[in-house]
């Protein structure tokens, strides 16, 4: 779609007043697009709740269906998981239950849920907690 041109006489029909209207504050241009007019702004009036950490680290969830992809007897380690690409950024690991493991693999990692843990288990692999 083409931008709308504005101020080039009145066969555009956006000439004279650029579609501003009459006088005014915003027909000057000297408003921000928040200003509310002198008004209390709305952000100024809803209540502020809670307080969220910036520096609080998520664990990074990884399910046993991505594991399937390893070879068999191989050790997972956050640092290959990281290196393949399941896992992005910094984060405590923790291994989830979703999916099915078919082989015995040897997993790495923070945290394990208690089916993913069974799971491994029962597909005679082991799950080690760092």
């Amino acid at each position: 779609m083409k931008r709308k041109r504005v101020g080039r006489g009145p066969g555009s029909g956006h000439g004279k007043t650029s579609t501003r209207g009459h006088k005014g504050q915003k027909a000057r241009g000297k408003v921000s697009p928040w200003f509310e007019g002198g008004q209390m702004p709305l952000v100024r009036r809803v209540p502020k709740r809670g307080f969220a950490n910036p520096l609080k680290q998520k664990n990074k969830i990884v399910n046993l269906e991505s594991l399937n992809r390893f070879e068999k007897d191989e050790e997972i380690t956050p640092e290959l998981l990281r290196e393949v690409g399941l896992v992005k950024g910094r984060g405590k690991i923790k291994i989830l239950a979703r999916g099915e493991i078919n082989k015995p693999i040897k997993v790495k990692a923070h945290f394990f849920s208690k089916k993913a843990r069974e799971k491994i288990e029962k597909a005679k692999g082991v799950a080690e907690e760092i």
